[in-house]
């Protein structure tokens, strides 16, 4: 049982739990081995094997007690950008190294409450700033599909965690696809839901108006589970929480999707995409006709204006959220200035890497006197623009059906030169994001032995829409069954 006990999902490892087949401390060891064996992917950055048990321990008291609950004693890992008090929380910079927090992140404790196992803390692009887990002040994360290529980002380490079974779940951040991209390049599951589902409360802002928590699986129903626990309104202490109650996601799981509108945006297919990945991609959609969808063509024509509109409001909020790492209050300090000014410039100087920098700098300039109308502003018009087109696309379809990204996973340090060729990288995940609209990654098979990811994006607070249409699509597949040899 314990060599494939890791390929087991969350639904599955939850029965052997309830039936008492296994304990909590021993699913927990089990991954602790698996993580400490598997080290070379670079996927985590805290852990902290005592305070993992006693979590473990924990939930077999409640167990033993008579309580029950869908995510009891199961075990999970969270990205580095949510801060934990068990753990060191670094957002993967060097600003922050060796920080602890004297509290937890909304999306921690409310999966502890229902009696989640923390496994560490993940491997991310520092600040989340980047799409391939290259920007980390402590390494580059490896894909578990081939080492040689990136695992995508921001959420990498949590992509290929779950990817290479050293945690069967992990949450993740969304700014402009950080979640969808990572899990599309590991061919595990993922959900962003809509903005303001999930509090922002203890998780370390990038850019305020796009970041979401979300999660990564193996399965549409292990996120389903997952999200159900996380989401719900946190209106006192984030303001950007939607004051609407969690539900249950998994709900409608099981119902069909015959006559589900499944819309097909020109603008995302009309690309040069490269054949093999084509090839994935339609036999996806294919499946999904044959449960009954229906395939309509639409329209969303401000797409490519995407790029430019994220990469001028992302940076502008990054800039002001991370004015307070000035080596004053908390994180890393210079050790030889003349003055305070002098201390902020080497404190930022040495702590942040070239991304953050180079966006702090951006945001700095779009958001200076006379450049504001010309930049951020006209890009917050375009945001809107982008907004309408899906709403004027959900007039006549249910779901918006589209690549994740326009390749598959590139090797490591093929980008790194080049900025640019990294932020287009995002094209197919931006507009979703700046919409805030709930949407997802599934794996649709492998293009040259690497994953390909399939996008579902819905309409606002439709996640169990989203979900319930990703389970049927994976019922009738089994693409997000694969997992990468050795793992």
């Amino acid at each position: 049982m314990n060599t494939q006990l890791h390929h087991l999902s969350l639904t599955q490892q939850a029965a052997l739990l309830r039936e008492k087949k296994i304990s909590a401390s021993e699913l927990a060891q089990h991954y602790l081995t698996r993580m400490a064996a598997n080290t070379g992917l670079n996927a985590f950055l805290a852990t902290n094997p005592e305070a993992t048990l006693a979590q473990a321990k924990a939930a077999d008291a409640r167990i033993a007690a008579g309580e029950t609950g869908a995510l009891l004693g199961l075990p999970i890992a969270h990205k580095d950008v949510f801060v934990t008090r068990d753990f060191a929380t670094t957002a993967a910079s060097k600003m922050l190294r060796g920080y602890r927090s004297p509290f937890d992140a909304t999306v921690v404790t409310k999966l502890a409450a229902a009696g989640m196992v923390n496994l560490g803390k993940l491997n991310m692009d520092e600040f989340a700033m980047g799409s391939a887990n290259e920007n980390s002040a402590y390494g580059a994360v490896q894909n578990p599909w081939n080492k040689a290529h990136v695992p995508g980002g921001s959420s990498g380490g949590s992509a290929a965690a779950v990817a290479a079974a050293l945690a069967p779940a992990a949450t993740g951040t969304d700014t402009g696809g950080s979640i969808r991209q990572p899990a599309a390049f590991c061919g595990v599951t993922g959900i962003k839901p809509t903005y303001g589902r999930v509090s922002r409360w203890g998780m370390i802002a990038y850019a305020s108006s796009l970041d979401q928590g979300g999660v990564l699986a193996q399965s549409a129903e292990d996120c389903a589970l997952l999200l159900s626990a996380m989401a719900g309104a946190d209106i006192a202490r984030d303001s950007t929480s939607l004051d609407i109650p969690a539900e249950d996601f998994a709900r409608d799981l099981q119902q069909p999707i015959k006559g589900l509108r499944v819309g097909l945006p020109k603008e995302y297919f009309d690309t040069n995409l490269p054949t093999d990945m084509r090839a994935q991609l339609d036999a996806a959609l294919k499946t999904l006709e044959g449960l009954g969808a229906t395939l309509v063509p639409i329209s969303l024509p401000h797409t490519e204006l995407a790029v430019p509109a994220y990469y001028l409001i992302a940076p502008a909020e990054a800039s002001s959220n991370l004015s307070r790492y000035d080596g004053v209050k908390f994180g890393h300090r210079a050790q030889d200035y003349r003055d305070l000014a002098d201390m902020y410039a080497k404190t930022r100087s040495e702590g942040f890497g070239a991304e953050v920098q180079r966006r702090i700098l951006i945001g700095s300039f779009v958001l200076s006197h006379g450049y504001y109308d010309a930049y951020y502003v006209k890009a917050q018009q375009i945001r809107r623009l982008i907004a309408q087109d899906f709403q004027n696309a959900f007039q006549v379809c249910d779901v918006i059906a589209a690549p994740v990204a326009p390749s598959t996973a590139w090797k490591l340090g093929e980008k790194n030169q080049d900025p640019v060729a990294n932020y287009l990288a995002d094209i197919f995940t931006l507009p979703a994001s700046l919409a805030g609209l709930p949407c997802m990654s599934l794996p649709a098979g492998l293009a040259g032995g690497l994953p390909v990811g399939l996008q579902l994006i819905g309409n606002y607070l439709q996640e169990a829409q989203l979900l319930q249409s990703a389970h049927q699509f994976q019922q009738a597949s089994s693409h997000h069954q694969l997992h990468p040899a050795g793992f």
